[in-house]
């Protein structure tokens, strides 16, 4: 089935090129899955030093590597070297998220008068499309190209039912990168009857190199939201907002992550032991991607922005590391080794009405088009 919609803009803006320099994809085999499926990666490259490599397994960006304020590269993503681990081992590591990012309040909700139960995968509520959400699954490639940009577009249908969802729904994703360090992703699907979408990237930042020793707590972390929306103990929006004004959350100025990810006085800091929080974005839903959120790292001069047209972003700590997982070059990750930042429809908005919408019928295809912009400070 055709997709709809046009591949929007992410950039990361780097070092100037030549226009005459092409960006590449270069496509290899990647190892296999536990049934002997080969995984593939295609590994995207622009004149600028900025690469990109994405494997089949979950439609999942492995690594995204990027210099500093003195040139030096470094990947900046959390995850695994071997792409087979991203399935023996599965942690959302920089994996496309569906049908639902986040949570589902007991793997229920109601669409047009007729009750669902999807899978339950987190303490009876449903994480990120459930035990077998997009990011357990082999997509297929379906085009690369290169040239003036260099893009990979993987595609994935889910059955009507996969998971309990109604509705066939077919799933597209594009990364395109330039020589101008411009990174694309965007996700769109659609489907054959009612049905609720949720996609995002799951990709956890580390700007001072995946490994470095004094973690990503000391980013300084903007985002412009003047409120989040509250959980309750198992991490369900309770429906309401909540002004971050005078709050550990309160990130509408620069401030690093670890001047309030231990405030034990918040319940919500003690909720999520740490951040694992939705903020309502003051942009609301946009048609065209506007900034979500800004990350820097002092010590590399590395910056990241995150645009998007979703009404809200997700800020997770790492807070369920804890040591047991083993990642790339044998680092054991813990909580604060990495800041995923997810634009997405609120959690749980399927159950809470004043939220936006996540319905999408067939003639209204979803499209999300989200923005990691990388450049370096002075």
């Amino acid at each position: 089935m055709t997709m709809l919609g046009r591949i929007g803009l992410l950039s990361v803006a780097l070092l100037p090129c030549s226009p005459a320099i092409a960006a590449t994809a270069e496509r290899a085999a990647a190892g296999t899955l536990a049934d002997g499926t080969v995984i593939e990666a295609i590994t995207l490259t622009g004149a600028n030093r900025v690469s990109a490599r994405i494997i089949s397994f979950g439609a999942t960006l492995q690594s995204l590597t990027a210099p500093d304020r003195k040139g030096e590269l470094a990947d900046v993503l959390l995850g695994f070297d071997e792409a087979a681990d991203y399935e023996a081992l599965p942690s959302y590591f920089g994996v496309t998220v569906g049908r639902y990012a986040n949570r589902i309040d007991g793997g229920r909700f109601m669409l047009d008068g007729k009750s669902y139960q999807v899978s339950q995968n987190d303490k009876g509520n449903s994480l990120h499309g459930g035990a077998m959400g997009f990011d357990k699954r082999q997509w297929r490639i379906t085009s690369v190209t290169q040239g003036q940009q260099a893009s990979v577009t993987l595609a994935l249908t889910s059955a009507d039912g996969d998971q309990g969802y109604p509705g066939k729904v077919e799933a597209q994703v594009t990364y395109t990168l330039d020589d101008s360090g411009t990174l694309t992703i965007r996700f769109d699907a659609t489907t054959d009857k009612p049905t609720v979408i949720n996609m995002t990237n799951h990709a956890i930042f580390n700007l001072a190199g995946d490994g470095a020793p004094v973690g990503a707590l000391g980013h300084r972390l903007t985002i412009p939201a003047a409120a989040i929306t509250p959980v309750s103990a198992q991490l369900i929006p309770t429906g309401d907002l909540r002004p971050v004004a005078g709050t550990a959350f309160d990130f509408r100025t620069p401030r690093t992550l670890d001047e309030g990810i231990r405030d034990g006085r918040d319940n919500q800091i003690v909720y999520a032991r740490g951040y694992d929080h939705n903020f309502a974005l003051d942009k609301g839903l946009t048609r065209s991607p506007e900034l979500a959120a800004r990350l820097e790292d002092p010590a590399s001069g590395r910056v990241l922005e995150v645009l998007t047209t979703e009404p809200g972003i997700q800020l997770y700590t790492g807070n369920f590391l804890d040591g047991t997982v083993i990642g790339k070059g044998g680092h054991l990750y813990r909580m604060g080794d990495g800041i995923a930042l997810e634009p997405q429809k609120f959690p749980d908005a399927p159950n809470q009405p004043q939220f936006e919408s996540a319905r999408v019928d067939a003639a209204k295809p979803y499209s999300h088009t989200m923005i990691y912009r990388l450049s370096v400070a002075p």
